[in-house]
């Protein structure tokens, strides 16, 4: 399958160099997700970019794998995780293919900062690809930039989220939070930051329940 624009943008921005949304740490959003005992189980961290929330859950004991169609990213991620010390586990997988063939099911899933790059067309075969993925009562948490924010990067409106999430799950909570990021060149005059000011901009956290049931599970 051929990657998608937004796949083509994402890879090309890991290949030229540091992306804005590559801090060097997790997103404090994340990271509090964590400490109030949300996570648990066999935890996906879909698009996971240089790796730092895969490193956070793995350092702290979770089984959880950290998967990016950007082989560029998981590399960076990989390199990361060695330079660190950490046994961090990755792969190269396309977020809308999710579950096509056989493999684990998850209890936890995070996604931060990748929901809101999908257009309309693709953002039903990421939800879907998800559902594939996720075990009855499984939860997602979705981390992304709201539109009340100033250009960042993409962002969604809450009616998105909403009916990107209607069937199939509960959406149990939506509230407004930060996503933290580097602004580069091609945000700076928009946002009214000089590149490289790091950056608190408006966002989304979503948490969404599974419902129904997984067939041939693992």
């Amino acid at each position: 399958m051929n990657p998608t624009p937004a796949h083509s943008l994402f890879d090309e921005a890991y290949e030229s160099g540091s992306p804005p949304w590559v801090i060097g740490e997790p997103q404090p959003a994340i990271v509090e997700l964590e400490r109030t005992g949300h996570l648990g189980g066999k935890v996906l961290d879909v698009g996971c970019g240089a790796g730092e929330h895969t490193m956070l859950l793995t350092r702290l004991g979770y089984d959880v794998l950290g998967v990016d169609f950007s082989e560029h990213a998981v590399a960076q991620a990989r390199e990361n995780a060695t330079r660190r010390g950490i046994d961090a586990h990755f792969a190269v997988a396309d977020a809308t293919r999710l579950g096509e063939s056989p493999g684990p099911h998850y209890d936890t899933i995070i996604d931060s900062a990748l929901f809101h790059i999908f257009d309309d067309a693709d953002r039903p075969r990421y939800v879907a690809a998800l559902h594939r993925v996720c075990r009855p009562g499984a939860t997602v948490h979705v981390l992304a930039l709201s539109d009340a924010g100033r250009g960042f990067g993409p962002q969604v409106s809450e009616e998105i989220i909403r009916g990107a999430f209607s069937e199939g799950w509960e959406l149990e909570s939506l509230e407004t939070t930060t996503y933290r990021g580097v602004v580069g060149a091609a945000h700076a005059e928009a946002i009214g930051e000089p590149v490289g000011a790091r950056v608190d901009e408006p966002a989304w956290l979503a948490r969404v329940r599974r419902l129904g049931r997984v067939h041939g599970s693992s």
